[in-house]
């Protein structure tokens, strides 16, 4: 069931939102060749205990994390261990979820580690957070959910890389998933019809190549079957009467 948001709810989804794209910001200082992603895990669950907040991921569903870092192949919910050591060239992707008064913010950053070894890494990157925003730009009352993932597929596809298909986005609120879901693909015209009030994290993960996927033995991390990168984006928003808002920038 959708839930349509009051204004008083919009703003507490808001402020958790805001939160995350604090952190997103802050973790991008620190990402840099040596680092661990258990160094970014300390500092995104610092900076959101000092706000006075929860991290939304650790313990949902029994996830042992605050953030989630995948790094090239791994698309989503890498697990952020000391272990896994960032080096030049690697591309970053990290994902963090802020609850506060009872309202989650969700967002999504890839980051390059100093530089990119490609340019076909730094095409993947540029083409994924584009698509991010073409998405949003077609979440607008009276479009539908078909038409978000229309414009991310079709963008996505005519750069010769692959939309993930097993992992979509999702509506955001009191819960951190809500109805409805938002596939990165999709067809022109079908779909729940968007309205005023919607709180969404669309999320497009994109592959350099097969669209497959495979899940680690830690039973979280999901990578790309063929071992090619991936990159992944996302942002909560809000659908108002003239179109949608980004409620996870600063």
């Amino acid at each position: 069931m959708i839930r349509l948001k009051s204004k008083e709810e919009i703003l507490k989804i808001e402020f958790s939102a805001k939160i995350v794209a604090e952190v997103l910001e802050l973790i991008g200082r620190f990402i840099t060749d040596g680092v661990s992603a258990y160094d970014l895990e300390r500092i995104a669950t610092e900076h959101i205990l000092k706000r006075n907040a929860i991290p939304a991921f650790k313990g949902y569903n029994n996830y042992p994390y605050s953030l989630c870092v995948s790094v090239n192949n791994e698309i989503i919910h890498g697990f952020p261990t000391s272990e896994k050591v960032l080096k030049r060239g690697d591309l970053v992707s990290v994902d963090c979820g802020v609850l506060k008064d009872g309202y989650f913010g969700d967002a999504a950053r890839t980051f390059v580690v100093d530089d990119f070894e490609t340019e076909e890494g730094k095409k993947l990157v540029e083409v994924t957070e584009k698509s991010l925003d073409l998405g949003i730009e077609q979440a607008k009352p009276g479009n539908r959910i078909g038409d978000i993932g229309h414009a991310i597929q079709a963008f996505v596809e005519s750069a010769g890389f692959s939309v993930i298909r097993d992992y979509v986005g999702h509506g955001v609120g009191k819960r951190l998933h809500e109805d409805p879901q938002i596939p990165n693909y999709g067809v022109k015209g079908t779909g729940i019809v968007i309205q005023p009030g919607m709180t969404l994290a669309i999320e497009p993960m994109i592959s350099q190549g097969h669209f497959e996927t495979a899940v680690l033995p830690d039973g979280w991390t999901v990578v790309t079957k063929d071992g090619t990168k991936a990159a992944h984006f996302e942002h909560t928003i809000v659908i108002e009467a003239e179109g949608s808002r980004i409620l996870s920038r600063l």
